[in-house]
């Protein structure tokens, strides 16, 4: 979360390995029509480019739960785009480092993002709000 608010690419896709996964959100979306999410380093890559990079994000994280490989967060996801509307993602965010890496090596993170979504856009804008389940 620290190298996303800070716009830190590059220590962002430090933590993941080469055969990581980001599903953002789950199932198919406009970022991943498919379902199956962003699967390997240029993948994550793109989308850090095309959904993250272009826009200051802010986490407010409520509550942390953690057990073994896995931890929950829930909280509230601001993300500001440049036309100035705020997209407000209200969830529970997984991540997930699959089995124990080999000596060395990263562990493959999951991010999983299961929120709700609402868009508040500035009064000039056209754009109506939108609700996202």
């Amino acid at each position: 979360m620290t190298a996303v608010e800070a716009g830190d690419r590059d220590g962002w896709l430090a933590l993941f390995s080469a055969d990581a996964i980001v599903e953002d959100p789950i199932g198919p979306s406009p970022f991943d029509p498919s379902g199956e999410g962003h699967r390997g380093a240029d993948a994550i890559a793109a989308f850090y480019d095309a959904v993250i990079g272009p826009n200051a994000v802010r986490f407010e994280i409520a509550e942390s739960w953690a057990a073994g490989n896995e931890v929950a967060n829930v909280g509230t996801i601001r993300t500001t785009l440049a036309g100035g509307a705020t997209v407000i993602t209200r969830g529970v965010f997984t991540y997930s480092h699959g089995s124990t890496p080999p000596e060395g090596m990263r562990p493959a993170v999951v991010f999983v993002n299961s929120g709700f979504t609402r868009m508040s856009t500035p009064r000039s804008s056209p754009v109506s709000p939108l609700r996202y389940p």
